[in-house]
């Protein structure tokens, strides 16, 4: 290889980087995944995450980036070593960023990095993220606009309590109770399992209504219903349907889907469901509309009874879905309904799906 096809390859690479430091900047994770081969591995080991595949690079990141108030990321080139059609570098990185939780820090890192030739040009094969100096001290300054509001806001002090993952022995006793009083409740290690899951429990050709969820949404879940023509997703109908004069056909077909798919706001370890609606719009098909209803719920929405439950909503899910509400609407939520579900008095109906890992609000 001569002298200028290897600064050519240089030059392309250190801009891969770059194209990586602006997607994740420009929250487009999408393009981020491009930029690594079908088969790129992104390894986080000190969060931990280790994301493989597009796909999951993609779903991983959106997950991430659902629980930032703002995130600045500044990368520093390191060096570069050309081997044909592959290549290896690090790049150093220093971080600064707050979660909507009120959980702040500034690290600064370092990407030790596979890069591959391909017809599309120069991709990451693998990226490691290692951290070497983490500083947590609560930040000061905030980001404008509608997420700046969250700090401040009281949901700092419950972070700690609602927004942790559940031991395995609470997980344990959650599923326990769910299945004692009438659910069917499984046990799953994470969103990948979960939409793996959702493919067996509905049949192909049922009606499908998809709450309103950055559980589904962030899974993937949401995207899998809703497009393609293996169900007919009700949510993308409604959605082009006239509310003015269609108000009633929309209601019919949002209250009795074949199947209901959502989250819940939290679930009790003595077996209860917690459900919030601004609108109202769908707790009848969780209520008993949806001759079926899956729950998808991330481990940190376990609560010990249903007093926990309350001040979980209140103290922690409403401020941040509030932020996102105003950024995508312009305005706050509210918890404008509540439905607790203590049993499931028709068996087989009622599928919670509880996870080992933390996704959503």
């Amino acid at each position: 290889m001569n002298d200028f096809q290897e600064i050519a390859d240089r030059v392309e690479i250190e801009a891969l980087r770059g194209e990586f430091t602006d997607a994740a900047m420009m929250r487009d994770r999408a393009r981020l995944a491009e930029l690594f081969t079908p088969d790129g591995v992104l390894r986080m080991p000190n969060v931990p995450v280790e994301l493989i595949g597009r796909e999951e690079i993609r779903s991983g990141g959106e997950r991430l980036q659902s629980q930032w108030d703002f995130f600045v990321q500044n990368s520093h080139p390191g060096m570069i070593r050309v081997d044909g059609d592959t290549a290896t570098g690090r790049t150093y990185m220093q971080e600064i960023a707050r979660l909507l939780d009120g959980r702040s820090g500034l690290n600064f890192a370092i990407y030790h990095d596979t890069y591959r030739r391909t017809p599309q040009g120069w991709k990451f094969a693998e990226r490691v993220y290692e951290v070497r100096y983490v500083d947590t001290t609560p930040l000061e300054g905030s980001a404008p606009g509608p997420g700046a509001q969250v700090h401040g806001s009281g949901t700092t002090g419950a972070a700690d309590e609602f927004s942790e993952p559940a031991s395995a022995e609470r997980l344990d006793r959650a599923v326990g109770a769910l299945q004692a009083n009438g659910f069917a409740a499984e046990l799953l290690d994470d969103a990948a399992a979960a939409r793996a899951r959702i493919k067996d429990l509905i049949p192909e050709g049922a009606s499908v209504f998809t709450g309103a969820s950055e559980t589904l949404r962030l899974s993937g879940i949401a995207q899998d219903i809703e497009t393609g023509a293996r169900y007919q997703a009700i949510r993308p109908r409604v959605l082009e349907m006239d509310r003015a004069t269609e108000f009633d056909q929309i209601r019919r077909l949002v209250a009795t889907p074949d199947v209901f798919v959502a989250s819940v706001a939290a679930v009790t370890e003595t077996g209860s469901l917690a459900i919030v609606s601004g609108s109202g719009s769908q707790l009848p098909a969780s209520a008993g509309g949806a001759a079926k209803a899956i729950w998808v719920v991330g481990a940190q929405k376990v609560v010990p009874d249903l007093s926990s439950a309350l001040r979980r909503i209140e103290e922690y899910a409403l401020p941040l879905e509030s932020a996102r509400a105003r950024a995508v609407y312009g305005q706050a939520s509210a918890v404008n309904r509540l439905l607790v579900l203590n049993s499931e008095p028709q068996p087989g109906r009622g599928t919670v799906l509880l996870l080992r890992e933390a996704i959503g609000f």
